[in-house]
C-alpha cells in the first residue's frame, strides 16, 4: 500500500485543486503574498502525507502528519482570512473538506501511534 492508497492523501489532492481555483481570483497584489502562502499550505499537506508513508519508521511518518496537519490549520486561517478581507467567498463545502481531511489525519496519526506502541 502507498500514500496513493490513501482516502485522505486523494481528498486533500481535491482540495489543492479547489484551492487553486479559488485563488486564481485574488487580487493580483496578492500573487506573491497570499495566494503563494496559501498554494503552498495546501499542497504541503498531500505531500507530507506522502513523504511520510515513505519514510522507514512510524514515528516519522506521523512526525510528517503533524507537519500536514500543521499546515492544514494554516491553510484554513488563510482561507478565513481571504473571506474577511473580502478578496473571496471560501465555500462552506471546502471548509467541510478542510474539517474531514484534519480529522482524518489525526485519526491516521491515533492508529499509527497505537500501531507503534504494539511493535
Amino acid at each position: 500500500m502507498t500514500h496513493k492508497d490513501l482516502d485522505v492523501w486523494k481528498l486533500s489532492m481535491d482540495m489543492v485543486v479547489d484551492v487553486y481555483h479559488i485563488t486564481d481570483s485574488l487580487p493580483k497584489s496578492e500573487v506573491f503574498g497570499l495566494t503563494s502562502q496559501i498554494r503552498r499550505a495546501a499542497v504541503s499537506i498531500p505531500s507530507n502525507i506522502a513523504e511520510g508513508a515513505a519514510r522507514k519508521s512510524l514515528k516519522e511518518y506521523v512526525q510528517f502528519l503533524y507537519v500536514a496537519l500543521g499546515s492544514i490549520s494554516e491553510l484554513d486561517t488563510q482561507l478565513n482570512l481571504i473571506t474577511r478581507l473580502g478578496f473571496a467567498n471560501v465555500s462552506p463545502e471546502l471548509l467541510d473538506k478542510i474539517e474531514h481531511i484534519k480529522k482524518m489525519l489525526l485519526n491516521l496519526i491515533k492508529v499509527l501511534k497505537e500501531k507503534d506502541e504494539k511493535r
